[in-house]
């Protein structure tokens, strides 16, 4: 995992501190926050953009998207949506965020980030997370669009030059091979020299337009497995706890932790998570204490069956490498040879 060693110790503290001090059952680890739904692109795996017009026209004021995060608590900050570069004010919610010491990822296509990127100051708090789904071809088909993948690699290129911190989030479905997936992380890794990269199997998530090409469960593990192999895993600057990576080769099993990387939107909270829609609640405390969190998770509920997705399960895989010596040492050994990567 490449985690900078600052993060992996203000992020172990924090939770060393709910877990052990406070005897806290549920807490969040990261928020996901929307502070709109519009976007640029039209990708089969989204299924933001099929809201209504008048939802897609609203922006989030700053007081009300920075109050929600302070409020959860976390961390750590995912700033996602829609594009959130198409957010007038999302350099100052970023500004904020980052002077509160919370550590803050953009999630952008990256469409507009040469252009906005004069709008914000590279931090070690603050990351860009540029989404790549494949190399070229693949990354334009999934987004609908050409020109994309270029556009993404020359931003990243850019981002680089100026000093931010860079990373990637890649999305696999069920049209993906070993060899893609090997190939863009390679380049990602080798080429572009990100300084982490984030995966995952795609989740039907239930507004998708595209719904024939996401992935269940034995899909992903074979995927992964044979992926990870011959050392890859290892060499990948991978923004992953070990026992995730774990889980998502079928090595280990979890149950869902949804309520550890909560969802803030335009219409509240989010139950049960971003991927989810059972309605919504106006504040962190009733989204914790009011939601049967119990009922969701693989074998619980139908719609969760095929999901393995890191907002349910790497909470899940941090806890259990909290609660283990062995795990905890094996997490640092990475950690510390990520950050001499």
């Amino acid at each position: 995992m490449a985690m900078p060693l600052r993060q992996t110790i203000r992020v172990g503290t924090y939770l060393f501190e709910q877990k052990m001090l406070r005897r806290r059952a549920k807490f969040p680890l990261i928020v996901e926050l929307e502070p709109l739904y519009a976007c640029n692109l039209a990708c089969e795996g989204c299924g933001k953009i099929q809201h209504p017009a008048g939802v897609l026209k609203q922006r989030m004021p700053v007081a009300q998207a920075v109050g929600a995060v302070l409020e959860s608590g976390a961390p750590m900050v995912s700033i996602a949506g829609g594009e959130p570069l198409m957010h007038p004010q999302i350099d100052e919610i970023v500004r904020q965020l980052v002077a509160k010491k919370k550590y803050v990822f953009l999630c952008t296509n990256a469409m507009l980030l040469r252009k906005k990127m004069d709008k914000f100051t590279p931090s070690p708090y603050f990351a860009f997370a540029v989404h790549i789904d494949g190399m070229r071809e693949r990354h334009d088909e999934s987004v609908a669009k050409e020109g994309v993948f270029d556009e993404a690699v020359e931003a990243i290129k850019e981002a680089k030059r100026r000093g931010f911190r860079v990373t990637t989030n890649s999305t696999f479905f069920n049209t993906d091979t070993p060899q893609t997936i090997i190939e863009v992380l390679n380049f990602l890794n080798d080429d572009l020299k990100v300084d982490e990269m984030m995966l995952s199997p795609a989740y039907a998530y239930e507004k998708a337009p595209d719904q024939e090409h996401f992935l269940g469960v034995e899909q992903t593990r074979e995927l992964f497995k044979k992926a990870f192999a011959g050392g890859n895993r290892r060499r990948w600057r991978l923004n992953h706890s070990p026992l995730f990576l774990d889980f998502l080769e079928g090595k280990a099993d979890f149950p869902c932790t949804a309520w550890a990387i909560p969802n803030y939107s335009l219409f509240g909270w989010q139950r049960p998570c971003y991927l989810m829609s059972d309605g919504y609640v106006p504040t962190y405390r009733e989204l914790i204490e009011e939601t049967d969190w119990d009922k969701y998770g693989r074998g619980k509920d139908p719609r969760c069956a095929n999901c393995m997705a890191h907002c349910g399960y790497e909470p899940t895989a941090v806890l259990a490498t909290m609660g283990s010596l062995k795990e905890s040492l094996r997490a640092a050994r990475e950690t510390v040879a990520g950050s001499h990567g």
